[in-house]
């Protein structure tokens, strides 16, 4: 299943009937020369402002004109001095689109062409919530495309709601059962699935002229239900906090993929003093995590699900034969190849261990092996 996350809530669908849309007939009708207002951001957008900018140079007659309607840069890195730009600016900047920065709409207007006022409204995956008085400026109101069918993967092309995010009117969608998936896919991989696909659908609407009133209902859902739809949690930092009691191999590897990198708490020596040791917890973030077969003599540690250890006696040295394993609650054997350290640089896992002091001096041999865990478990 594929979660499309709108801004603050996950939208959960019923699973449309089979057939439902596969054979629905489209009438084109006709409309004036769209003035789009296209508001976007990321890659997923992208790709239908491509699919649009190649539409309107192949039809004029149908897009006359598209303006881009982005966030401002923000302020990132140490000291704040380097300037993040949204994706897509630099997209519609090599296709020579005006370009408009704002982080609100307030106090902002549509601009007005020589040919005419914006007369569509299209925002894809954008972040702002687009208010009434500027899709009710707009001839033909607001598009939306989402990249989701819920439960199904696949594209739903929507207007855009005078009130809420994801409650427009469906115009079109993927046939069910949607796109088929590799079960192993990551967040990019799927990216480049559904971004295509994304365009597609918009640009048929387009040609297909769904958006011109009055606008036809395509989805599964009827605008007279009364059935309550369920929202998931927005994903919050705590969403990629492992819990090692409870979480599988397979829990840990698709959060990873979706929502990751995922990261624990470990405790840390901040005084070697025989007589006063001190500790303290600081976050890791693991960043590059891969599940491995059981090293010989190590299976004790799976009887402590999170408890990192190093496959070499005390004192621990880095080595690239060495490598930091941990065990899942079912006892999988996880090889963490890259972490993070709180206040420290993204490196080798065994160092980054080693250099924050998080390894402790006792050595358990099973066999001819040895082994070091850390001081604690992970929380």
């Amino acid at each position: 299943m594929f979660l499309a996350r709108g801004p603050g809530a996950l939208c959960m669908r019923r699973r449309p009937a089979f057939g439902h849309f596969a054979y629905r007939l489209f009438t084109t009708k006709s409309h004036d020369p769209l003035r789009i207002l296209f508001c976007g951001s990321d890659e997923f957008s992208i790709a239908s402002l491509k699919a649009l900018h190649d539409e309107h140079v192949k039809q004029p007659d149908r897009i006359s004109s598209i303006d881009v309607v982005c966030r401002p840069g923000k302020k990132v890195g140490r000291g704040l001095k380097t300037i993040r730009e949204v994706p897509i600016k630099a997209a519609a900047t090599q296709l020579s689109l005006p370009i408009h920065e704002i982080d609100t709409f307030k106090g902002w207007t549509s601009p007005v062409l020589p040919e005419g006022p914006i007369n569509l409204i299209i925002a894809v995956s954008f972040g702002l919530f687009v208010p009434p008085r500027i899709l009710n400026g707009a001839k033909y109101g607001g598009l939306n495309v989402h990249p989701s069918l819920l439960p199904e993967t696949g594209i739903t092309l929507q207007t855009l709601h005078l009130k809420h995010f994801d409650h427009g009117a469906i115009l079109q969608q993927t046939p069910p059962p949607g796109f088929e998936i590799p079960a192993s896919c990551t967040v990019q991989e799927l990216l480049d699935i559904v971004a295509p696909k994304g365009a597609e659908i918009l640009v048929d609407g387009i040609r297909k002229g769904l958006f011109v009133p009055p606008v036809e209902e395509a989805g599964w859902r009827s605008t007279d239900s009364t059935e309550t739809l369920i929202h998931a949690t927005k994903i919050i930092p705590e969403d990629r906090h492992i819990d090692w009691t409870t979480w599988r191999a397979m829990d840990i590897s698709r959060r990873n993929r979706v929502i990751g990198p995922l990261w624990s708490k470990a405790l840390v020596a901040t005084d070697h003093r025989p007589d006063k040791p001190s500790f303290q917890y600081r976050r890791v973030i693991f960043t590059d995590l891969e599940e491995v077969e059981p090293l010989d003599g190590c299976g004790s540690f799976a009887l402590i699900p999170g408890l990192p250890f190093v496959d070499s006696g005390h004192p621990v040295e880095p080595h690239p034969s060495k490598g930091l394993y941990v065990f899942t609650r079912d006892g999988r054997l996880l090889r963490v190849q890259k972490m993070k350290v709180e206040g420290e640089q993204n490196t080798d896992a065994l160092r980054a261990a080693l250099k924050a002091r998080m390894i402790g001096d006792k050595t358990f041999t099973s066999g001819n092996s040895q082994f070091t865990p850390f001081y604690n478990p992970l929380q």
